[in-house]
C-alpha cells in the first residue's frame, strides 16, 4: 500500500512495521490539518493486511504534540450542549487507533500536552525518554475540560484519584512519575527508548496478524469500552466551552504566548497560574 501524500506525517513501512512520524513545525500543533492526516492515516494503516505494529513518534525532539490548536477549540460551535448519539471526528479518529486490528505503540519523547497526551492514551503502548517526556491535561486553567478522552481513558491507566490530580492540578507529569503511574508503560533514558520500542515492534510483528487482533479484543474486553462515557466527556466538554471562563482564558492564553515554542518549553505552568490573576 501507498502511503502518499502526507504533508505533516512521514510514513516508512518495513518488515510489518509502519513509522508514522509527526512532523508539523513549529511546535507540532494538533490543528485541523494534522487531525485530518492523522485520521486518514488511522483509516489506510488499519486496512494495510501488510502492517502488524504501528509506530508514532515524533521529528521534533521537544514535542510529541504540543496539544490542540486553541484557534480551533475557539471556532467550535457553542450552541449544542445535548448529549449526541455519535462520537466526535476526535473521538472516532482516536478510537480508530485504539480498535484498530494491529498494535500501536506512541514513542514520547517531548511534550504531549491536551491533545497530545489524549492520542498517546489511545494507543495500546507508551513508552517516554526520562528527563525529555511531559504529559499532561491543562484543559481546566483554560476553562473547559479534556475532550479528546482525556477524562475516560486516563482513570483506566492512572486510577480516578491520580487521574484527577492531572486534570484538575494542570501541572506536567515528567516521565519517571508516568512511567511509576502507568501513564506510560515504561520510561528509559532517551538514547534507549528507540532501541527497545524497535526491538519490542519487531517481536510483535513477526507474530501472526490475526492474533495479534484478537489479542487485542480479549484485553479490551476486560478494561471495558470507553465509547459511553466519550460521548458523555463530549457532551459536559461542549458545556464548559459554551461558559464564559472558557472564552476569556483561552483569549488570556493566546495573550500571554500560549502556541508559541518559547512559552511551551519554559514555563507555561507560570502563565496558567496567572489566568486567573
Amino acid at each position: 500500500m501507498d502511503y502518499d501524500g502526507y504533508q505533516r506525517i512521514r510514513i516508512s513501512l518495513a518488515d510489518g512495521i509502519c513509522r508514522a512520524t509527526i512532523d508539523n513545525q513549529p511546535i507540532n500543533l494538533l490543528d485541523v490539518n494534522l487531525i485530518l492526516e492523522l485520521g486518514r492515516f488511522a483509516g489506510q494503516v488499519a486496512s494495510d493486511e501488510d502492517v502488524r505494529v504501528v509506530v508514532v513518534d515524533s521529528a521534533d525532539p521537544d514535542f510529541f504534540i504540543a496539544h490542540a490548536d486553541i484557534t480551533l477549540i475557539q471556532a467550535l460551535p457553542r450552541d449544542d450542549t445535548s448529549l449526541h448519539d455519535e462520537l466526535t471526528p476526535f473521538h472516532a479518529m482516536l478510537e480508530a487507533f485504539r480498535t484498530m486490528p494491529k498494535a500501536t505503540i506512541a514513542v514520547i519523547e517531548g511534550i504531549a500536552r491536551g491533545g497530545g497526551s489524549e492520542l498517546a492514551m489511545a494507543f495500546d503502548m507508551r513508552f517516554a525518554a526520562l528527563g525529555k517526556a511531559l504529559l499532561g491535561q491543562p484543559e481546566v486553567a483554560i476553562g473547559i475540560i479534556p475532550g479528546g478522552g482525556g477524562t475516560q481513558r486516563l482513570p483506566r491507566l492512572v486510577g480516578r484519584a491520580r487521574a484527577l490530580e492531572v486534570v484538575l492540578g494542570c501541572q506536567d507529569t515528567d516521565a519517571a512519575t508516568a512511567d511509576a503511574w502507568g501513564y506510560v508503560n515504561r520510561a528509559l533514558p532517551p538514547d534507549e527508548l528507540r532501541p527497545f520500542v524497535d526491538t519490542l515492534a519487531a517481536r510483535i510483528a513477526s507474530f501472526p496478524l490475526d492474533v495479534i487482533a484478537t489479542a487485542k479484543r480479549a484485553v479490551d474486553a476486560a478494561v471495558g469500552d470507553p465509547v459511553p462515557g466519550l460521548r458523555v466527556e463530549d457532551q459536559l466538554f461542549r458545556e464548559t466551552l459554551a461558559g464564559p471562563a472558557a472564552a476569556q482564558r483561552m483569549r488570556a492564553f493566546l495573550d500571554a504566548g500560549g502556541q508559541t515554542r518559547e512559552v511551551e518549553t519554559g514555563d507555561l505552568t507560570g502563565l496558567i497560574n496567572r489566568l486567573g490573576s
